[in-house]
């Protein structure tokens, strides 16, 4: 769940509003059966992502959210499609889109997704002293959803402030609600990574996870 952050430091942690500071003064920018609410996003701009490695300048629709039929399409031809995400425009945010052949697959993509915007993930290596492991709750698939992406946020704008180039799923109660994940990456460094834009805050408006086809989506929009 979100942390209520003071922008002070309190001791030795350097708090969320220093490290908003020390991100803007580094120049960056800021600015079926599922389970979610129906609709799409808007705008049609897309990077496309395959397996969260390298940034392909294409477009797979010209439009926002896929309509349905190209979902279902997409879901009949997927077969050894790599996992991988998306940006999708969507007004004053942006919305990220994950897929792959199972719903752990598909929200650890959305997950390494919201750290590629932030910044260029082939900067970054994996320090094993700095791997993240946890445990989160939610009341069904979308609060867990929520407050997993909220969780590695929280830990990314707080001291060590560590970048995930990669996540795995170690278990997925789909009964009880939980989550345990491994984060891999390493310490935040403006000097050796290149600044994206600023994601504020993760939110429910519109999230989506699609679990009824072999393809899984996942969808996303956070407060950029």
């Amino acid at each position: 769940m979100r942390r209520n952050l003071q922008p002070e430091s309190v001791g030795d942690c350097v708090c969320e509003g220093q490290f908003r500071a020390m991100w803007r003064g580094g120049g960056g920018g800021g600015g079926a059966e599922g389970e979610g609410e129906d609709g799409g996003g808007g705008g049609g701009s897309r990077e496309v992502v395959p397996n969260a490695v390298a940034a392909v300048a294409t477009s797979v629709y010209t439009g926002g959210i896929a309509p349905t039929g190209a979902l279902e399409a997409d879901a009949a031809s997927f077969g050894t499609e790599e996992a991988g995400y998306e940006y999708l425009d969507h007004t004053a945010d942006i919305q990220l889109h994950s897929w792959g052949r199972s719903i752990e697959e598909s929200i650890e993509q959305v997950v390494v997704a919201m750290f590629g915007y932030m910044t260029e993930l082939d900067k970054v290596d994996e320090d094993e002293t700095q791997m993240q492991e946890f445990e989160i709750e939610g009341h069904d698939l979308i609060s867990l959803l929520y407050n997993l992406m909220d969780e590695f946020l929280f830990r990314f704008v707080t001291e060590p402030f560590v970048v995930c180039r990669r996540v795995k799923i170690l278990e997925l109660d789909r009964e009880a609600f939980k989550i345990r994940v491994q984060g891999f990456g390493e310490v935040f460094d403006l000097a050796k990574h290149p600044q994206g834009t600023e994601v504020k805050a993760i939110t429910y408006s519109n999230m989506q996870i699609h679990h009824d086809k072999p393809r899984k989506d996942v969808y996303v929009i956070v407060d950029i």
